[in-house]
């Protein structure tokens, strides 16, 4: 599908304004902890940079110009998402989210906030059956992730979120792997949505970061609080570098789409390849909803080698373009091993349930030359099958 023209320049323009002191194009880092008060109970919007800081308001104010939302920004992505569930979730509530989920969500949901009374199942939101049975039982919160870290597998947002508006449940969208670009869960239904800045908006390996957004105020205050209260704050230097990132989203994600499609095409012809899973592909079981639900496939590829994980394994360790990493996102392409590396919390059983084996590839699509990517895998797989 074709991008959305007027993202190019909400990405470079929207939320953004000089700096009324000097005219500098690029907000300023304002890397400073307190703010002089002119006056007792008299302060020029910000006191104390824990609670709020110029440049911080500033990247806040772009991610939410381009969701036409508020957002709220954080350190990192898991203090977005553990500030979601201690504004809107209480001891004894339940929440639901995608049985196919990235590993650090499940061992907040289930190892930290379990032991204070919040019971987290799992439901497999891709199966509208599924999420309608599970509501059945009272719920506060569902979190869903499409398309899901590091499946792909996608959920039908405008169908869950009938469901949840019916049965009076908070629906939250991890849209990380896609940003506002490719997808809006807001116009699909979602009540919040989700990021880690880490990946796409920053795009650059040189940030960690996360925010929440919500269209309506009584959302987002009490994340403001959370913020505030526990210290989740983004930092200022980190601001400004998410703020650079910001201003080319548009152009990237339309590259990793490009790139990502002829990698998977690739993959999907090689014989070493067991199966691809990429929402660009004819083959996708879902690809009639990502046409429907999204602008374009994304970066992510996943895949798994033939001859098991040892195969896999001697794959990943013979790379020398695609770089042996977490994360996810960037400019350079970047590969990993879910079972061992981001989803190596998730009990076997569970992982293996999802559709998440042991040989398992999932592939970050960056910005190089695909026919360099394509040749660097080539090699690898040559050296995998020959192990």
């Amino acid at each position: 599908m074709p991008l959305d023209p007027t993202l190019y320049t909400a990405a470079l323009h929207a939320g953004r304004t000089p700096d009324p002191t000097h005219g500098a194009i690029c907000a300023p880092i304002v890397q400073s902890t307190t703010f002089v008060q002119p006056a007792v109970g008299v302060d020029r919007g910000f006191t104390y940079s824990r609670s709020s800081n110029p440049t911080v308001a500033a990247l806040e104010a772009s991610l939410g110009a381009l969701e036409d939302a508020q957002a709220v920004a954080f350190g990192t992505g898991m203090a977005a998402i553990t500030a979601l569930c201690l504004a809107h979730l209480r001891a004894g509530d339940r929440v639901l989210h995608s049985s196919v989920v990235y590993g650090g969500t499940v061992r907040l949901l289930r190892q930290v906030l379990g032991r204070f009374g919040v019971r987290a199942e799992s439901v497999d939101t891709s199966d509208i059956a599924a999420v309608r049975e599970a509501l059945k039982e009272p719920a506060a919160l569902l979190i869903v992730e499409t398309p899901a870290n590091p499946t792909l597998t996608l959920t039908d947002v405008s169908a869950v979120a009938d469901l949840c508006r019916a049965h009076g449940v908070l629906l939250a969208v991890d849209n990380t792997f896609l940003t506002p670009v490719l997808q809006r869960p807001f116009d699909l239904g979602a009540d919040l949505v989700l990021y880690s800045t880490t990946k796409y908006f920053d795009g650059h390996n040189a940030t960690v970061g996360g925010a929440v957004l919500g269209r309506d105020p009584a959302l987002v205050e009490p994340l403001r609080f959370v913020s505030n209260a526990v210290g989740f704050a983004q930092k200022p230097f980190e601001a400004w570098l998410t703020l650079q990132g910001i201003k080319t989203l548009p152009l990237r994600m339309e590259r990793h789409c490009a790139n990502a499609t002829v990698v998977a095409q690739w993959l999907e012809r090689h014989p070493a390849i067991a199966g691809v899973a990429f929402p660009g592909l004819a083959s996708f079981p879902q690809r009639a909803l990502a046409e429907r639900q999204q602008d374009g496939p994304g970066g992510m590829v996943a895949f798994t080698v033939r001859g098991g994980v040892s195969a896999g394994v001697s794959l990943l360790n013979s790379l020398r373009l695609c770089a042996l990493a977490e994360n996810l996102g960037a400019a350079e392409t970047l590969v990993t091993h879910p079972a061992s590396m981001t989803h190596a919390d998730v009990p076997r059983a569970d992982r293996l349930a999802a559709g998440l084996s042991d040989g398992l590839v999932r592939l970050s699509v960056g910005l190089e030359d695909p026919s360099d990517l394509i040749a660097d895998l080539d090699r690898a797989l040559h050296v995998a099958r020959a192990a």
